[in-house]
């Protein structure tokens, strides 16, 4: 797995990167139709902001993972910034293989380079083996997470 390119995403990485989205299940009907215009909307919007990293994993030509990393501005820690990993996906066939680390510890080295203060991410409360993922390369479980699911 010595090939793996993590770059940022281009539009023709966009349906491979909506099939890793969609072959999740929590909830199981998150995502849409992917010729849906909101895809290629949210995707111009995220690859025009210098901020925002739609990140493609590419192996031997093949789009095997994604995740968005965030850099986001903030005045508390005296004005640091700080880094929000979402959206993390790796291809079912390639689960267990260690790729999400190496993703992972190239996005906290990303923040480290933009001298962020601190890296956070969120993931589903039944996710239990994603905690475990996260704790052992060094996330504490700080906080208790909210949403408010907004309608259409």
């Amino acid at each position: 797995m010595s090939g793996l390119i993590l770059r940022d995403a281009t539009l023709a990485d966009l349906p491979a990167i909506l099939a890793m989205l969609a072959e999740d299940t929590i909830p199981a009907d998150r995502e849409a139709d992917p010729s849906d215009p909101r895809y290629l909307a949210a995707f111009e919007a995220i690859d025009a902001d210098p901020n925002q990293h739609l990140v493609a994993a590419e192996l031997d030509g093949r789009v095997v993972g994604t995740m968005q990393l965030s850099l986001l501005p903030g005045l508390s820690f005296r004005g640091s910034w700080r880094g929000l990993i979402e959206a993390v996906r790796i291809a079912a066939d390639l689960r267990g293989q260690r790729l999400g680390e190496r993703m992972i510890l190239w996005a906290v080295e990303q923040c480290r380079a933009r001298d962020c203060k601190l890296v956070q991410l969120t993931s589903s409360a039944t996710r239990t083996d994603a905690h475990r993922f996260y704790a052992r390369l060094g996330f504490v479980q700080s906080h208790v997470g909210m949403k408010l699911h907004l309608r259409d």
